[in-house]
């Protein structure tokens, strides 16, 4: 196929319309001999003179008259493909429904907050929280979920995400345990027995990173797949629990009878991000639905220090 000129179809419909070379250079910005020489392109590219001379003006030939009205409409629709839009949405009238996947901590603190935020902005959308069982790139690439809660990890590099909020590590114990009577020392934290939260199973981490350095080792006597879970051990045994400090805000279900402290060591904070793929970048729904998310995310999290769970 023979390249073309699509500057040719502009200017074709600028001159059908003005019937004047001089007025069609004036309204693409260019000299009237340049423009002279575009009208000479299109004549052998239609193969008809499309404008002749009447006396001192310029008539469109019967060809010319029956491309006008196709060229201005096919014009229009190149500059407005070719032309960025931002569409705004009204979120009262959207129907859709939204997959989010996140772990099992995330939902239990953050899925009532935000679905009473999005449905109430938008009575229509539904809201399908996803089980994580891995961070595997495959559901937001070919669309079975929209976003994805989390630490971002090198699971894709065309992945694009935003921070939602940041979080820390703190020990969890259930009340009246016995260390927390009294300064909790790097030692006598190492001295507890633990339970520890990993979907993979890995049984050390930043905590055992910062404990080594000291020379020391904590006895880590079990392994759950979730944080709930090691909550709902401590508080029923003598284990000591790592948690997000997050956790903590998810009700008197999920921290009754448990105290937080701050570690006696320093480990490296929690970036937790919303990941979506790169083609729902300018979908506005979904560029919503990411604003709904951070908004409702940084308002329910606000950094303070370790508490006392009730």
């Amino acid at each position: 196929m023979p390249p073309i000129d699509l500057n040719l179809l502009t200017a074709l419909d600028v001159l059908l319309s003005e019937c004047s070379v001089t007025a069609a250079a004036r309204q693409l910005g260019l000299s009237v001999s340049a423009m002279s020489r575009t009208l000479a392109r299109l004549r052998v590219a239609t193969g008809d003179p499309l404008l002749v001379q009447a006396g001192r003006a310029l008539v469109p030939t019967p060809y010319a008259e029956q491309l006008a009205g196709r060229v201005h409409r096919i014009a229009q629709e190149a500059r407005s493909v070719l032309t960025p839009t931002i569409e705004h949405i009204d979120p009262a009238t959207l129907v859709r429904t939204f997959t989010i996947r996140a772990n099992e901590g995330f939902v239990s603190v953050f899925a009532a907050a935000l679905v009473t935020a999005i449905t109430t902005a938008a009575p229509h959308v539904r809201l399908r929280f996803a089980p994580k069982p891995d961070k595997a790139a495959v559901p937001l690439r070919d669309g079975t979920i929209d976003v994805e809660i989390g630490t971002m990890e090198a699971s894709a590099p065309e992945l694009r995400s935003q921070l939602l909020f940041r979080d820390r590590f703190v020990g969890v114990a259930r009340r009246g345990h016995a260390l927390l009577d009294g300064a909790i020392t790097p030692h006598r934290y190492a001295a507890c027995r633990h339970v520890i939260a990993s979907r993979r199973g890995a049984s050390s981490g930043p905590v055992d990173d910062a404990l080594d350095a000291l020379g020391l080792r904590r006895d880590i006597v079990a392994i759950v797949s979730s944080f709930l879970d090691a909550l709902d051990i401590a508080r029923r045994s003598d284990l000591i629990a790592l948690v997000p400090h997050a956790c903590l805000r998810g009700g008197a279900a999920a921290t009754e009878g448990l105290v937080a402290f701050e570690l006696p060591v320093t480990t490296p904070d929690l970036s937790i991000s919303v990941m979506w793929h790169p083609r729902l970048d300018a979908d506005p729904a979904h560029r919503w639905l990411r604003q709904m998310l951070i908004a409702t995310c940084r308002q329910a999290v606000q950094p303070d220090g370790a508490r006392r769970a009730t």
